[in-house]
């Protein structure tokens, strides 16, 4: 299979520093790249082959005020990133387990990593950041998500949100009290259910896709989400070949919206013979529901305030 791909972050119009950061890590060339290691993509992360250990994608939002919302995002792509690769001896990923797996006990040991440093560090007290990350192996494209950060699958002229939001207004819209509409305005709608190193424990949700040729991931934090609506993300994509340009575009039209938070992209292209055709633009997800003990008693707060 073949991987065509792009990720840029983008401080916005309105705050003074990036609190959002991405990580591209390709296992067998044994190839990484944080949004900390500048704009300048490996070469060799632009268009490669996958290889047999797979690929995985990070994008993580940080929140918490001051710098420590950089520090907690930076804390969560590189703690998943020297997990994954076996930084940590003691505790990392079992070579043999699937690839999701050690997503998701990555991410885990990530929310214990970044809630350890703010009960440490007074500087970095309530900080957390939210984690949408994405295994990719063989044609199956697992989704691990923490927050509300976003995945989307475009399948030909079809876009569909592959994530769901771990929100107050994605659990109000899902028993029926205010509808998609109303969410987007609600005065709730920064408040997350859940977040990297808000609380000592974290439930990563998960999601598995089957691949098919000429599928296209798109990852992003809500600074980009809160502005585009999914149809506005298909057109400038579909209308963009390359996948740089198309971010370019994704993020001037996200400030062209006014730009108040951070912005922040991964663009992916499936393609290759090891790929079935699409039977049709229909995309199916495997997406279980919200944990039932997510409440607003364990909610977190986006920061609202320009900084």
């Amino acid at each position: 299979m073949n991987v065509e791909l792009h990720a840029k972050s983008d401080v916005g119009r309105v705050r003074r520093g990036n609190e959002d950061n991405f990580l591209v890590l390709e296992l067998s060339r044994e190839t990484t790249w944080t949004g900390s290691d500048g704009t300048a993509a490996p070469k060799e992360l632009a268009d490669f082959e996958l290889g047999e250990k797979g690929l995985v994608l990070v994008v993580s939002d940080g929140m918490g005020g001051a710098l420590a919302g950089d520090v907690a995002s930076r804390m969560a792509v590189d703690s998943v990133r020297d997990m994954i690769m076996g930084g940590n001896s003691e505790d990392g990923c079992d070579p043999e387990a699937p690839l999701v797996e050690c997503l998701k006990h990555a991410t885990v040991y990530a929310n214990h990593a970044i809630h350890n440093r703010s009960q440490e560090d007074s500087r970095c007290a309530g900080m957390g950041a939210t984690f949408t990350g994405a295994a990719i192996h063989k044609d199956f494209l697992d989704l691990v998500q923490v927050g509300d950060s976003r995945g989307y699958i475009i399948r030909k002229d079809q876009i569909r949100l592959a994530t769901k939001d771990q929100s107050l207004v994605q659990q109000l819209v899902d028993v029926g009290q205010i509808s998609e509409a109303e969410a987007e305005t609600h005065m709730f709608r920064n408040v997350i259910l859940q977040a990297l190193g808000a609380q000592g424990d974290v439930t990563p949700v998960t999601g598995r896709i089957r691949l098919r040729r000429g599928d296209m991931l798109l990852l992003c934090s809500d600074g980009l989400s809160g502005k585009l609506r999914s149809e506005d993300i298909q057109n400038i994509v579909s209308s963009n070949e390359d996948l740089s340009t198309a971010c370019d575009e994704l993020i001037a039209e996200a400030n062209n919206r006014g730009g108040e938070d951070n912005i922040t992209v991964i663009l992916a292209r499936f393609s290759g013979d090891e790929l079935e055709e699409p039977d049709t633009d229909r995309i199916t997800i495997e997406l279980p529901p919200l944990e039932e003990d997510m409440t607003l008693d364990d909610s977190y707060e986006h920061d609202t305030e320009p900084r």
